[in-house]
């Protein structure tokens, strides 16, 4: 198995638990919030920062002219002019082409996929669910009324889309911005885990040429 697979996910529908299940199933490293752990460490910004800022939108107006330094190799000047919520989105970029680097792994969220588009060797995937499926996995999770996850789901998925939108040239959630999009609630998390299992069987046996191109049939 040689394939890195991304996890985007609506709060609530179970991302977390597959990707990690998924990792467990393949037996490759698994990133979610150790990813900002390896950000932090690397960076030399504090961990709480990063979970602080952790996939939280932005308003910053200095955004194309960060990106622009960042496309064209910045300096430390620009790194140390930079607000806070940019370093750690580039923080968190160059660690997750870093870990694509060291071979294959599950890496959820943080527009993972945005930050190695431009590898052959990357599974994209999304996973959503019903709202109400996912307000009773909140309430249960975290103990809360119904009416209270689904204002936390409101705000996270909030949160999350505009974060995935502003950093990168793609929709949150949208089918076109993925390989692969999983509804969790109608296939469970096992399901969701062994349909993702067979889209990497897919994948790769389509990368040897023994899949016939779709386009010729």
């Amino acid at each position: 198995m040689n394939t890195i697979i991304t996890i985007g996910r609506e709060f609530g529908s179970g991302g977390h638990l597959i990707g990690k299940r998924l990792a467990g199933k393949l037996q490759i490293p698994f990133y979610d919030k150790e990813l900002l752990d390896r950000a932090a460490k690397e960076s030399g910004l504090c961990k709480e920062i990063f979970e602080n800022q952790d996939e939280r939108p932005t308003n910053s107006f200095l955004y194309s002219l960060v990106m622009d330094s960042y496309s064209f190799g910045y300096s430390s000047n620009v790194m140390n002019d930079m607000p806070l919520n940019q370093k750690v989105f580039l923080a968190q970029f160059d660690t997750i082409k870093q870990l694509a680097e060291e071979g294959p792994c599950v890496i959820i969220g943080r527009c993972a996929d945005y930050a190695l588009e431009d590898r052959n060797d990357v599974l994209s995937v999304f996973v959503h669910a019903d709202q109400d499926i996912r307000v009773r996995r909140i309430s249960k999770i975290y103990d809360i009324s119904a009416n209270k996850a689904r204002d936390r789901i409101r705000k996270n998925d909030k949160s999350r889309s505009s974060y995935y939108n502003y950093y990168t040239s793609k929709e949150w959630g949208s089918v076109s911005s993925y390989d692969l999009s999983i509804d969790s609630g109608k296939f469970g998390i096992d399901g969701s885990v062994d349909m993702i299992l067979k889209a990497i069987e897919t994948k790769e046996s389509d990368e040897k040429g023994i899949i016939t191109d779709i386009l010729e049939q």
